[in-house]
């Protein structure tokens, strides 16, 4: 079903086959039902960590992807099923295949799934909020991640591999503005990578610049899944000892991101298509697999028979087994 809008990418043929993943586990927001309101891939960034892999399309205006009724249709349906299974959902998550404030009617969607009675929370890079629109569209929910892996322009640019019309400073800037003026809970997450931005100047940079932000939370992550770049590692325990002993210098509400959400992902439907969709965005350790196919009554044959077709793949990092959602053939990746 198309809508003949320039930009409009129809669900049905998009790579991933759901709209919303989950709800699954989530460090930050509880149970977190995800909506992938981007297409796979399309992004302003690149990032070296990225968790679902380098980006396909790299984009720095935001435009139409999927129209606000179907998302609304395809969440509401969502949340109904896990109702009846008698899941419990703490928000509904913007974060996508891509950056969620690319899409330029997140405003509108948001306004639709407020009768659901459930708060909205969206995970950023920050790219966009240099757009005083970005930050109309923002200010409609509840929380607010934005990401500040850097204040360097070179640092920057070697973590998030930015567009190449995007700038740092205007970035910064659409951040100080957005902490003025939003009343819904903001914090703000810094991924630390061994030898690239966990030195103590980086680190003290971010502070700075997060102490003036003054967010409700500062968050120092690592990466727990498999990053985009094979050779990514998370920093030794000193390195993040001493990033959060800057932060806290600062007064900086702070807290670690470093382990794993667990096992306790929801099932609401066919288990192939619940991997499918959670493994387009969040990669599952084997052992989160094992207990989604035991809380569906599949057998792992369901994991082999998505391999063989090339719809999944498994892949090692950090002592554990991880299964992703493969890309389709054809699709042209930026590394």
């Amino acid at each position: 079903m198309g809508y003949g809008l320039p930009g409009y990418v129809s669900m049905q043929n998009d790579a991933s086959p759901l709209i919303t993943f989950g709800p699954v586990p989530s460090r930050r927001l509880g149970r977190s039902l995800g909506i992938n309101n981007i297409p796979a891939k399309h992004c302003s960034y690149s990032c070296l960590y990225c968790q679902v892999g380098p980006t396909a399309c790299q984009e720095d205006t935001p435009r139409s992807f999927y129209q606000p009724y179907e998302i609304r249709c395809a969440v509401a349906e969502r949340v109904d099923a896990l109702r009846r299974h008698g899941e419990h959902i703490d928000y509904l998550t913007f974060v996508p295949d891509g950056e969620p404030t690319l899409d330029v009617h997140l405003a509108k969607t948001i306004d639709l799934l407020r009768p659901l009675g459930i708060k909205i929370a969206v995970i950023s890079n920050a790219s966009m909020i240099w757009r005083p629109e970005v930050q109309m569209r923002l200010s409609a929910t509840d929380w607010v991640s934005v990401k500040v892996d850097a204040t360097n322009e070179s640092v920057w640019r070697s973590v998030n591999r930015p567009h190449e019309h995007i700038g740092l400073e205007q970035i910064l800037n659409g951040i100080r503005a957005f902490a003025r003026s939003f009343r819904g809970v903001l914090t703000t997450e810094t991924m630390m990578l061994a030898g690239i931005n966990d030195d103590p100047a980086s680190i003290r940079g971010v502070a700075d610049f997060l102490a003036e932000v003054n967010p409700d939370k500062a968050y120092l992550a690592v990466p727990t899944r498999p990053p985009a770049e094979p050779e990514i590692r998370a920093p030794d325990e000193l390195a993040m000892v001493r990033a959060y002993d800057i932060f806290r210098s600062k007064r900086i509400d702070v807290e670690y991101l470093v382990h794993d959400e667990g096992d306790s992902f929801a099932f609401a439907g066919n288990a192939g298509e619940e991997l499918l969709a959670i493994t387009a965005v969040h990669p599952m350790r084997h052992e989160s697999v094992e207990s989604l196919l035991a809380k569906a009554g599949a057998s792992w044959d369901v994991v082999d028979e998505l391999e063989s077709e090339g719809k999944l793949k498994h892949v090692a990092y950090a002592d554990h087994v991880f299964y992703v959602r493969q890309f389709p053939k054809g699709l042209r990746l930026h590394g």
